[in-house]
């Protein structure tokens, strides 16, 4: 067992109650870039600056695996929409797939010539894209790791990359400020929304595909109407860049520079409330069980895990 692992099972600390808890994990040895429930909430996924992936018991917050292989930092993770595989990306230009009921790894696929940062899997699991710091993203076989398409236009480095829920269509958006949207099959470039003031770390799609959020370091949340193509609410109240955010019904969560995050009623373009603070800044949100499980985390490498009580005894 790890360093990370055996002091986190010492040390898991409740702080709070009333038929939930959040429990303090000390994850890492390192910033903690992302978070990812598996889709039945069993699970949380860490990835982190130390190069290594933490799985944890989403229910408890006990350590299950910890995964090695990245050389370099491992910036975002991906479950595929049946759970089996977990996708991670890396400073050290691959894609990586492993078997997240064991931990073992699967495929490597060396993606680009720079920095992976984004990766997402398709709605039907087949398909994997990927955004780098090399100003392309791409799309590639789950099965195989041969590449589908590769989608160029952006002028700086790629940040994120997401599959609209149809399958069709995806969205990357980095550096250069503009989010671009692709014909997922042939790399066409469909549509450009600029409008953010500074670089755009994450993008996601709500639930119905309707609407795409986005969020950047001019510390704002921005909702865009994706059929039109057109802004459709501005989310202020961070008091610095807003690193992550993501879709949960109709809340909306974000996490930020400013060590806070940051739960939103997305339709009515209302803030409801913030989750209970680090020591510094949040770079990762994540939401499991249809909104009952959260969990954030960021340079303080302490994880922030809220669980159910009667989630973890059988969803009673």
């Amino acid at each position: 067992m790890t360093y990370a692992a055996s002091l986190a099972l010492l040390l898991l600390a409740p702080v709070r109650g009333q038929g939930s808890e959040i429990v303090e994990i000390p994850a890492h040895q390192a910033d903690i870039f992302c978070l990812a429930f598996s889709p039945d909430g069993q699970l949380l996924a860490s990835a982190s600056k130390d190069r290594t992936i933490g799985l944890w018991d989403a229910a408890t917050g006990e350590a299950v695996h910890t995964l090695k292989g990245h050389t370099a930092d491992v910036l975002r993770l991906a479950f595929s929409s049946d759970g089996k595989l977990l996708a991670s990306a890396g400073a050290d230009g691959t894609v990586r797939l492993w078997n997240a009921a064991d931990g073992t790894a699967v495929r490597t696929i060396k993606a680009h010539t720079n920095w992976v940062a984004g990766v997402a899997f398709s709605p039907d699991g087949k398909w994997l894209a990927s955004s780098s710091a090399d100003k392309t993203a791409a799309v590639w076989d789950a099965n195989t790791g041969e590449c589908r398409c590769t989608f160029k236009g952006h002028t700086a480095e790629v940040w994120s990359v997401v599959f609209a829920p149809d399958g069709r269509t995806l969205a990357s958006a980095g550096k250069d400020k503009v989010i671009r949207v692709w014909d997922a099959a042939t790399g066409e470039e469909v549509r450009r929304l600029p409008g953010h003031d500074h670089e755009v770390y994450t993008l996601a799609f709500s639930p119905d595909g309707s609407v795409l959020a986005s969020c950047s370091s001019d510390a704002t949340v921005r909702l865009w109407d994706f059929g039109k193509g057109e802004l459709v609410r501005k989310l202020t109240g961070h008091k610095g860049s807003v690193y992550t955010v993501t879709f949960a019904g109709s809340e909306l969560f974000s996490a930020s520079a400013d060590k806070t995050a940051k739960v939103w009623d997305w339709q009515a373009g209302k803030e409801l409330r913030s989750l209970p603070s680090h020591r510094n800044e949040v770079l990762a949100v994540a939401v499991g069980r249809g909104g009952i499980a959260w969990a954030t985390a960021g340079k303080d490498r302490m994880i922030h895990l809220r669980t159910d009580a009667a989630q973890a005894k059988g969803g009673q």
